[in-house]
C-alpha cells in the first residue's frame, strides 16, 4: 500500500533552510526579552502592574511559540526517522537554546507568586486583563510548588542528560525493535507491524504475533526497565522537592481536574467492570471461544463476509472522514480535506518510524502534523479521525494568545474522542444491520481499550510510583506489577494466564517525566465526548466549537459546567455508561457465534 507522507515544508524546508536557521536566532533574541524583563520585573511592576503584567506575558509567548515551532519541527523529523542524527542533534540543540527560557519561565512564576494580592484584584476589576486572570492563578500555583530558582535552574540542564534521554532511548529502542518473523524468507516485522496484527481475523496469525511481540519486548527489557527506572525516579524527586504530596496530586493539576471528579472518574469505571467483562464474555461467545485472550481484544467478529472482509483504501478512508466531518460541521470537513490534499499526515508504518499515532502543532505557521500507521481496518480509520479531532482542536483556537490556548490532555483527549464518535455515528447510518453489528463491536472494543485497559494502566503506574519511592524495580517486577494490574481490570473477561506482561513496554506514554498518569485522560474524553456529542446534535457545531475555544483558559469542571454537566458526580460519568450499556445488550443478543 502506497501511503502518503507529511510534508514539513511550509514550517521549515530542511534544518539548514534560511527560514529555520531565522528561528533559531528569533529564538535567542525572544528569550533574551524576556530574561530582561524578568529582571526588570521588580521595579517595573510597582511602577505599572497591569502593564507590565502585559508586557511579560506577550513576551513569553513570543518565546515560547517560537521554541514550540523549532522544537515540533525537530521532533517530527525524528519521530518519522528515528535513524536521522540530525534531527536528534537539533533537539538536542533547541533544548539547550531553551534553558534559559525554563528559566525565565520560574522567575515569571516567582514574580506573579511576589505579586499575587496586588495581581489577583487586579485581573479581576478590569476587563483588559480579565483575560489572564486564569493564566496568572494557574501560573501561582506553579510558583508556590518550585524549587529555589537555583535548583531550578539545574534540574532543567540536567533533565536533558537525565528524564529526557531515557525517554529517547525508549523511543530509539522501540522503533527499531523488530524480529524473524519467517525463517524461509528471512523476512522481519517490526513490533508496529506485529501489533498490526493483533487485528487479523485469523486466531493463528494473532497468536503467532502475540508471542512474537512478547519475545521482541524480553529481548530489550532490561535498557526499557532501566529508563523506566530513570523516568520515574526523576519525577519522584523533583515532584516531592517541589511540594506536591503525591505525583497523582501534580497530574490532577496538570489536567484541571478537582480530586474529586477524578475519585468519580476512577470509581465509575470501577463500577462498571463487570459491564465490560460481559461485553469480553459476549465477544468470546460469538467467536466461539470459551474465553478470549490478550491477542483477542482486537480480533474482528465474523458476523457477516462483508464485515470480515471489509479493508479500507486510504482514499476510501480519506472521503469518508471528509463527508461524516461535514455532514456535523462543513467547516471541520473543509479543514479535514485540506490536511489530506496539503499532505498533512504520514499515515504509513515503516522501520525506523515510531508506532503509535500523534498530532503535532505548528504555534507560528498556524498548521498540524499527524503521524500514522495505517493499516486499512476501520481503527485505522478512527485513529486518523482522532488525530484529526486534535488538529482541528488547533484550528479552533489558533487566533488566540498562548495565555489562553493551553488546554489540558483531558480536554485534549475529549475533541479527539468526539472526532471519533463523528465518525463511528456515521458509520453505523451508513451500514445494514450486520455492518451495524461489527461496528458496535468495533466501539465497544475501543470502549473497552479506554476505560478497562486505560485502568490497568493506572494502577500499574501507581504502584510503579509507590514502589520506585524506595528502589529500582526489575524487568520482573514490572511485568508482575503489569499482570496484577491487568487481572484486578479484566478479570475473567480474559484468560488470565494469556495476558501482556511487556505493556509496560509498548505505552511510550509512561516514559514521559513531564506528563505522568498520561492515562485517564483518554477514559475522561472517552466517556465526555460521548455526553457532549449528545448535545452537539441537538445545540449544534458553534456550540461545540464555542466549547473548544475556551478550553485553554478554564478548569475542566468549568467547561463542562458551560455544557450544562457536572463531573464531580458520579452520575454523570454513569450517563455515559448507559450508551455503552446499551451496545453492549445489543451485542449480547447476537446468538449465533462464528469462526475464528
Amino acid at each position: 500500500m502506497d501511503l502518503p507522507r507529511w510534508n514539513l515544508d511550509s514550517i521549515y524546508p530542511s534544518f539548514d533552510s534560511p527560514e529555520y536557521r531565522r528561528d533559531i536566532q528569533l529564538l535567542q533574541e525572544r528569550i533574551s526579552v524576556l530574561k530582561r524583563l524578568v529582571e526588570e520585573g521588580a521595579s517595573s511592576f510597582q511602577e505599572n502592574l497591569g502593564g507590565s503584567l502585559v508586557q511579560l506575558i506577550r513576551a513569553w509567548e513570543a518565546a515560547s511559540d517560537t521554541a514550540e515551532n523549532l522544537d515540533a519541527y525537530a521532533q517530527a523529523v525524528y519521530t518519522a526517522d528515528t535513524h536521522n542524527e540530525r534531527a536528534l542533534k537539533e533537539i538536542n540543540g533547541i533544548e539547550t537554546l531553551c534553558l534559559p527560557l525554563k528559566q525565565a519561565v520560574t522567575g515569571l512564576q516567582q514574580l506573579l507568586y511576589k505579586h499575587g494580592e496586588s495581581l489577583l484584584p487586579l485581573l479581576a476589576a478590569h476587563k483588559d486583563y480579565q483575560s489572564y486572570q486564569f493564566f496568572v492563578q494557574e501560573a501561582l500555583v506553579k510558583a508556590a510548588h518550585q524549587m529555589p530558582q537555583a535548583e531550578e535552574d539545574l534540574a532543567s540542564d540536567l533533565a536533558r542528560s537525565g528524564a529526557d534521554a531515557w525517554s529517547r532511548l525508549h523511543e530509539a529502542i522501540t522503533s527499531n525493535l523488530s524480529v524473524l518473523w519467517d525463517s524461509a524468507s528471512g523476512e522481519t516485522k517490526t513490533v508496529s507491524a506485529l501489533r498490526a496484527l493483533a487485528f487479523s481475523p485469523d486466531r493463528t496469525v494473532r497468536e503467532r504475533a502475540y508471542k512474537a511481540e512478547l519475545e521482541a519486548w524480553q529481548s530489550v527489557e532490561l535498557p526499557l526497565a532501566a529508563c523506566l527506572n530513570g523516568v520515574k525516579g526523576w519525577s519522584i524527586s523533583l515532584d516531592t522537592r517541589r511540594g506536591w504530596k503525591t505525583v497523582l496530586e501534580k497530574s490532577a493539576f496538570q489536567n484541571r481536574l478537582a480530586p474529586e471528579t477524578l475519585d468519580a472518574l476512577i470509581a465509575t469505571i470501577e463500577e462498571h467492570l463487570p459491564l465490560f467483562r460481559e461485553y469480553l464474555h459476549s465477544k468470546a461467545r460469538i467467536l466461539g471461544l470459551p474465553v478470549c485472550t490478550f491477542y483477542d481484544l482486537f480480533a474482528p467478529l465474523s458476523l457477516t463476509s462483508a464485515a470480515q472482509k471489509r479493508s479500507w483504501t486510504w482514499e476510501e478512508s480519506t472521503a469518508f472522514i471528509v463527508k461524516q466531518f461535514s455532514d456535523f460541521d462543513l467547516d471541520f470537513g473543509a479543514f479535514a480535506k485540506q490536511a489530506f490534499d496539503s499532505n498533512w499526515i504520514d499515515s504509513g508504518g515503516r522501520p525506523a518510524k515510531v508506532g503509535g499515532a500523534y498530532c503535532t502543532g505548528f504555534p507560528l505557521k498556524g498548521e498540524s502534523r499527524i503521524l500514522c500507521n495505517f493499516a486499512g481496518s476501520f481503527d485505522s480509520v478512527s485513529t486518523v479521525a482522532h488525530e484529526l479531532g486534535h488538529a482541528w482542536h488547533h484550528e479552533c483556537i489558533r487566533d488566540l494568545p498562548r495565555s489562553s490556548s493551553l488546554y489540558p490532555m483531558t480536554l485534549a483527549e475529549t475533541a479527539s474522542t468526539f472526532a471519533e464518535t463523528i465518525i463511528l455515528e456515521g458509520a453505523l447510518q451508513e451500514s445494514d444491520s450486520a455492518q451495524r453489528l461489527g461496528l458496535i463491536e468495533n466501539s465497544l472494543k475501543d470502549c473497552c481499550q479506554t476505560a478497562v485497559d486505560i485502568l490497568s494502566r493506572f494502577y500499574f503506574e501507581q504502584a510503579v510510583f509507590e514502589r520506585r519511592q524506595s528502589s529500582e524495580l526489575s524487568p520482573s517486577d514490572f511485568c508482575a506489577l503489569m499482570i496484577d494490574a491487568q487481572k484486578r481490570t479484566y478479570g475473567d473477561g480474559l484468560d488470565s494466564n494469556i495476558l501482556h506482561p511487556y505493556m509496560w513496554a509498548v505505552k511510550s506514554h509512561y516514559y514521559s517525566a513531564a506528563v505522568p498518569f498520561y492515562n485517564y485522560p483518554y477514559a475522561f474524553g472517552q466517556v465526555f465526548s460521548l455526553c457532549l456529542y449528545a448535545q452537539a446534535k441537538e445545540k449544534g457545531s458553534t456550540f461545540y466549537r464555542d466549547l473548544l475555544r475556551g478550553t485553554g483558559n478554564a478548569s475542566c469542571e468549568d467547561i463542562a459546567s458551560k455544557a450544562g454537566f457536572d463531573i464531580t458526580s458520579r452520575s454523570f460519568w454513569r450517563q455515559g455508561m448507559a450508551i455503552l450499556e446499551q451496545r453492549v445488550r445489543h451485542l449480547s443478543s447476537v446468538d449465533s457465534p462464528a469462526h475464528s
